[in-house]
């Protein structure tokens, strides 16, 4: 098992615009999309968060606008997966086709902001403090888009989708 950090944030409808603000979307440096991540929610996220950390939410993850920078942001800042209870739809999509691993975990309730686990990457199943939580498996095309980088790595290596 991987060791692993994850910053909770357990509140449900956490939208587009709390993740990125809606002035940064129309940026093209990268670094400007690091540096607002969260600020609406959370102005220590920046300096708190690693490569590799977890973040985790509550229901209806994402929902909003359907902008990709939310997911991106995320992804930029170094977050590896995002855990929830659910995800609004449109950013569920955006996140695999960015190759940002989601983890959708409706009984995930820790109540630290920051924690430190174990996760199996085969199984899905993350371990804290002796509570284990398994996610719901995504399909295999998702999975194999998220372990290729995302969709356009995928096609760029399969020239189109291979279903398993």
């Amino acid at each position: 098992m991987k060791k692993i950090t994850i910053h909770n944030y357990p509140l449900d409808n956490i939208d587009t615009d709390r993740i990125i603000p809606g002035k940064y979307t129309k940026t093209l440096n990268p670094q400007d999309l690091i540096d607002h991540c969260l600020e609406d929610l959370d102005l220590t996220f920046k300096g708190r968060v690693s490569k590799g950390d977890f973040l985790a939410g509550g229901n209806n993850f994402g929902c909003g606008s359907s902008r990709e920078q939310a997911p991106l942001a995320l992804k930029l800042s170094g977050i590896d997966t995002i855990i929830a209870k659910s995800f609004a739809r449109i950013f569920y999509r955006n996140a695999i086709n960015i190759g940002l691993q989601l983890l959708e975990i409706p009984e995930f309730d820790i109540s630290e902001s920051t924690v430190n686990g174990n996760f199996d990457e085969k199984t899905g199943k993350i371990r804290i403090n002796d509570r284990d939580y398994l996610s719901k498996p995504l399909p295999s095309i998702m999975k194999s888009i998220i372990d290729n980088g995302g969709l356009v790595a995928y096609l760029k290596k399969y020239k189109q989708y291979r279903i398993n």
